[in-house]
């Protein structure tokens, strides 16, 4: 992804010039509370849930039944909200190595993710079931989409029973290197001498990724922006269609496991929630406040619009009015877009970066 461009006094083009100038003091408080307050929870989250998962899964494989794979299958769900809840944080410590696309590989276009792991379940690759080799593998077998189809596919019902110690062992393998990616991530954020979270929140003239308060800032409105572009052109668009005979309810994400709404539900209300504990409101004169009140508005229309609407895709895509509350939550996000990205922007006299999503 490009860096992103940070206008102190005007927009680019000649656009009117901010309000009032942006406070140094205030834009460094507003980055500390955003990794204190939604960064370094979500990952403290992550690490903890996908512990359990990985312990979870030992479990079942050590003694297969249906009580344990309904545990497992139950705490993926929870990793998957976890995740979700952070994912949106797309820098830093969690681009080192591919992380991101080995947490989670989607878009998977033309199912070259699924044929891989499928591949792998057929001839019951000896090295994707050990955590220490299954990392050398493509990034698409090892994240929770794999192990969404472990534990959700054709077959997965063989995990209750002792039929298929491979499957077993493949989904052990996949939980272990989750679990062990969101603890190098955490760590990286949190060590003393050197974390990110520190490179962040303390830019300088010899930081090499933030020399000023105002850079470090654009990071918290790139996140939100392009985090909304993500969720409503990639995980939205992806799946629901301009009419109902446009939908393609198995290209959603998570749908084996029932948890796409879920998922789409969890990272708006991320998104909100940095919106908040960062207090960006904080930043806009008395006359403009309008613009964060109108932002929080927004995301509780969305959260509104999804909170009712639970299970398969299909399904929720198949009632008229799960269908239409997914549109409104769509429309939603293009609302939020326009309110952070061209006016909360405007008044603070920064822009956002380019997104990875437009390409190199």
């Amino acid at each position: 992804m490009l860096r992103v461009l940070v206008l102190a006094a005007a927009l680019a083009g000649g656009s009117v010039a901010p309000s009032h100038a942006l406070d140094a003091d205030k834009a460094r408080k507003a980055v500390g509370d955003a990794i204190e307050g939604f960064v370094l929870p979500g990952y403290f989250d992550l690490r903890v849930e996908t512990t359990r998962l990985s312990e979870d899964i030992a479990r079942l494989c050590a003694a297969p039944s249906a009580e344990a794979l309904e545990t497992a299958r139950w705490q993926f769900s929870i990793a998957v909200d976890a995740w979700s809840r952070i994912e949106m944080v797309r820098f830093g410590p969690v681009t080192k190595n591919n992380r991101l696309e080995r947490m989670l590989y989607w878009p998977d276009r033309r199912s070259i993710g699924l044929k891989q792991v499928q591949a792998i379940l057929a001839e019951r690759d000896p090295s994707a079931a050990s955590a220490g080799t299954l990392v050398q593998k493509s990034v698409a077998v090892q994240g929770l989409g794999a192990l969404e189809f472990v534990l959700h596919g054709t077959g997965a019902e063989l995990l209750a029973t002792a039929a298929d110690a491979y499957r077993c062992a493949y989904g052990k393998a996949v939980a272990a290197n989750l679990e062990h990616r969101a603890t190098d991530i955490e760590s990286e954020w949190k060590a003393p001498e050197g974390g990110f979270a520190r490179v962040w929140s303390d830019p300088s003239a010899g930081n090499a990724l933030y020399r000023t308060p105002e850079e470090s800032l654009v990071e918290v409105i790139n996140t939100l922006v392009h985090g909304l572009e993500l969720i409503r052109d990639v995980r939205i668009d992806g799946f629901l269609g301009e009419t109902a005979a446009d939908d393609r309810p198995k290209l959603a994400i998570f749908w084996r496991s029932g948890k796409t709404v879920d998922s789409i539900r969890r990272n708006l209300d991320s998104l909100h929630t940095l919106f908040e504990r960062s207090d960006l409101a904080a930043l806009l004169p008395a006359d403009r406040a309008w613009i964060a009140q109108s932002v929080a508005f927004e995301f509780a229309n969305a959260d509104r619009a999804l909170m009712h609407l639970d299970g398969p895709v299909d399904a929720i895509l198949a009632d008229p009015d799960g269908r239409a509350s997914l549109a409104y939550a769509r429309l939603v996000t293009s609302s939020l877009s326009d309110l952070v990205g061209a006016r909360l922007t405007a008044e603070l006299g920064l822009t956002a970066g380019f997104s990875s999503l437009d390409g190199d």
